[in-house]
Formats: C-alpha cells, sequence, structure tokens
C-alpha cells in the first residue's frame, strides 16, 4: 500500500500543482466564479415558475402569465451565462499580469462579438440567444484568453496614447487603452472575415464542429465522469482540492451539457443529458461535500464507539449537513491516511456508476439544468436540481446508503484503533 501510494504521489502531485498554478486554468476558474451568483439568481427562478401543480391551483392561462412574467430573470442569465464567463475570465486575465483588468474583460466580450453572427434565419442584426450560452461558450473561452493576451502585449510594447498631467484619471486610462484594443479588435474582425470564405463560414461552426461537439460528448460519457470523479478523491487524498483541479477542466463541459437539459426543460422537451454541471454537484459531492462524507458522519453516530470519531462527528455533521466536509476531511483524517483511501476512493466511483445508470434507465429523473447553489443540504438539493421531482431527492439518499455501507467496515476498522489507543491512555492515567 505505501509503495503504491507512493507511486501515485509522484505522479499525480506533479500533474495536480501545474494545473492548480496554470494562469489559464485559474482564469477560466474565476471566470466561471464571476458569472456564478448571477447563474444560480437564473435558476433560483426557473424553479419557481415551474413550482409543482401551480398550473392546476390557478389555472392554464394563469400559469402561463406567470411563467411568462418571471421569464426574463432566467432569459437575462442563464441562455446568455457564456457572456458573463467571458467578461470574468478577460479580466481575470489581465487582472494576473497587473494591468488595467475592467478592459481586459470589455475587450473580451468584444472579440466574441466580433466574431459572434448577427443573423437569425433571414433577420439582420440579431444574435441568437443559443449563440451567447451553451454553443458559444468554447468559442468564447478561448477568445478571452487570445484577447486578453493580445491587448496585454500591445500595452507591453507601450503602443498607448500618453495624455499629458492634469488630464483626468479616467481619460487618461481610457485613452491609454485605445491602441492596444482597436489592435486587439481589428485582429478579431480579420479572422472572421477570412472564415467567412471556408467552408465554416464563421469562426463559431468551426469551434463547435471540431472541438466543442467532440468534448461535449466526450464528457457525457461516464467513462469520463469516472476519470473525473476518481482524480478529485485522489488529488484530495493527497491534500490538494482536487474539485478546483478538476472542475478548471471539466466546468466549460459540464456547464454546456447543463444549458442544453436547461433549454429542454424550459420548452417541455426530453432531457438529453445525464452527465451535466449538476450530476456532479448534487448527486455526488452535494451529500456533504468531497467523498459524499454526510454519509460518513452518519456512519460514526450508528457504529463507533471512540470518543475522537464522535466528538468529529459533533463538529463535522452541522457544516456536513452545508456540504461542507473539511472537519472531516482534515479531522478524520482523511488525507493520506492509508485506512480509508479504499472507501474514499471506490464510493463516489460506484455512486457515479449507479446515478447514471438509474437515470438513464429512467429510476430517477436527469438532472433539469437549474444550478443549485453548492451549499443547499442533501434531499433538498436533489429535489430542486431535477426541476422539483421527489425522486431527485431519492436518488440522493440511495446514494447516501451506498456510502454508508462501503464505508462500514473501514470506518470499524478506524474506530476499533482509536479506541484502543483511548482505552491505553486511560489504563496508564
Amino acid at each position: 500500500m505505501n509503495k503504491f501510494m507512493s507511486v501515485l504521489e509522484d505522479i499525480l502531485l506533479p500533474i495536480a500543482d501545474k494545473l492548480n498554478n496554470n494562469r489559464y486554468l485559474t482564469a477560466l476558474r474565476n471566470g466561471f466564479m464571476v458569472a456564478l451568483p448571477l447563474i444560480i439568481f437564473g435558476s433560483i427562478f426557473v424553479v419557481i415558475a415551474n413550482l409543482p401543480f401551480l398550473d392546476r391551483l390557478i389555472g392554464e392561462e394563469a400559469y402561463a402569465t406567470y411563467q411568462n412574467a418571471l421569464g426574463p430573470a432566467s432569459a437575462a442569465t442563464l441562455s446568455i451565462m457564456g457572456l458573463f464567463v467571458i467578461i470574468g475570465i478577460g479580466f481575470k486575465m489581465v487582472e494576473q499580469r497587473g494591468g488595467e483588468a475592467i478592459y481586459g474583460g470589455v475587450v473580451a466580450l468584444a472579440s466574441f462579438l466580433v466574431l459572434t453572427p448577427q443573423i437569425l434565419e433571414e433577420t439582420a442584426g440579431v444574435i441568437p440567444t443559443s449563440a451567447l450560452g451553451a454553443e458559444g461558450m468554447f468559442l468564447g473561452i478561448f477568445t478571452a484568453f487570445i484577447s486578453a493576451e493580445l491587448y496585454q502585449l500591445f500595452v507591453r510594447k507601450n503602443l498607448t496614447i500618453k495624455m499629458p498631467a492634469g488630464v483626468p484619471d479616467a481619460v487618461s486610462r481610457s485613452f491609454s487603452a485605445l491602441i492596444p484594443i482597436t489592435l486587439t479588435l481589428s485582429i478579431f474582425l480579420l479572422i472572421r472575415i477570412a472564415f467567412s470564405f471556408t467552408a465554416f463560414e464563421t469562426v463559431q461552426n468551426f469551434i463547435y464542429t471540431l472541438i466543442q461537439q467532440p468534448l461535449t460528448a466526450l464528457g457525457s460519457g461516464l467513462p469520463a465522469t469516472i476519470i473525473a470523479v476518481l482524480l478529485i478523491q485522489v488529488f484530495w487524498f493527497f491534500g490538494l482540492h482536487g474539485q478546483i483541479i478538476i472542475n478548471s477542466v471539466f466546468d466549460p463541459i459540464w456547464y454546456s451539457l447543463n444549458e442544453q437539459n436547461l433549454s429542454a426543460f424550459q420548452a417541455g422537451e426530453p432531457l438529453p443529458n445525464i452527465v451535466t454541471k449538476q450530476f456532479m454537484d448534487t448527486f455526488i459531492v452535494g451529500i456533504g461535500g468531497s467523498g459524499m462524507t454526510l454519509a460518513v458522519i452518519a456512519a460514526i453516530f450508528v457504529v463507533t464507539k471512540s470518543r475522537q470519531l464522535r466528538e468529529l462527528g459533533k463538529l463535522g455533521g452541522p457544516a456536513g449537513i452545508f456540504n461542507v466536509n473539511e472537519p472531516v476531511i482534515f479531522g478524520l483524517p482523511i488525507i493520506m491516511n492509508p485506512l480509508v483511501i479504499i472507501p474514499w476512493l471506490l464510493a463516489p466511483v460506484i455512486v457515479a456508476i449507479v446515478t447514471y445508470f438509474a437515470m438513464d434507465l429512467g429510476f430517477a429523473p436527469k438532472p433539469a439544468g437549474l444550478i443549485v447553489p453548492w451549499t443547499t443540504p442533501a434531499l433538498l438539493s436533489g429535489y430542486l436540481a431535477t426541476g422539483n421531482n421527489i425522486m431527485g431527492a431519492v436518488m440522493q439518499l440511495i446514494n447516501m446508503a451506498i456510502v454508508f455501507v462501503i464505508w462500514l467496515p473501514f470506518l470499524k476498522v478506524l474506530d476499533n484503533q482509536y479506541y484502543r489507543e483511548e482505552q491505553s491512555v486511560q489504563a496508564t492515567a
């Protein structure tokens, strides 16, 4: 076991360190964090607009009016979430270099809009919301990275207008950004013109066909999901925040799949995807935190007798209800503890497989594309994430039972060890 852990540590820790310190992945992660409050706002109003049985209580016509009144909340946030992510990435990319971050955000947005087709069917001057949401997500990410780098390059080359002393600071900064922004947007305009002469016609079609579709198809499958879940657990075992590392890579895919489900849910159509952002966050991480340790806390109260574990359960229980599990990770401990590596790695993978097939077979509903705040307690989060479906909560309950059973024998071994140590200390006292 020690040799196996040593090999894992030698291989994975350098990779994790590079991923964690990669400025592009950091900007990507922070860009999504900028958009998160808006995404949650839109999700809350989708839930409110689709309350169960409300159509029967107030009538179909009143219900349609009610939904139309609340519709702009999601249309102005969830449907165009790509815009907020682009601004966030551009802002964070320039902020990392100590530049004028706000111009990084606006040049990223403007560059994306330059590349985006502004026509819907035969109506010019109209941008379809699909281009600003899931379909345009990957183009937006690449555009934000490249535009921010170009802007910073022109700034470093001193291609700026220097205003004389006495000019208001806001005016001076605006003119200073003029040439870098002009050059950056001109490059993207040339790219758009060049692609208009290709079979793809637009950069968006090129990115979507050659990159986004294949990656989305890969990320929506069970094998890639198992790998992602396993790596999250492995990184956490070595004391690294596995979610931050893996989410930086997979979030663009999972959010894209999420928005596809949301569009289908709002249209009353069958949901296309099982694996989405909320599949991961609600049915795996959202049961006490990474490793679904809420079930571990429940097992502590049921089977353990050592004072150390029972005190840990009292300390970690309230936090675990809201999916904060650092007390368990550092108090059990889980980090670098060979006694718990098997259940720690195995339980989330088994849960991911069981949940996937339960949704595939129709036993449990697929996530409806609603972003539920990560601190929402289990059962309630499962109910909300599946569009107010009680079977979402039932699926979470089943997942907790699976984790409980897998952890039980290993927790007993750990408890016996702690209990013997406590008895030995009492005997010598």
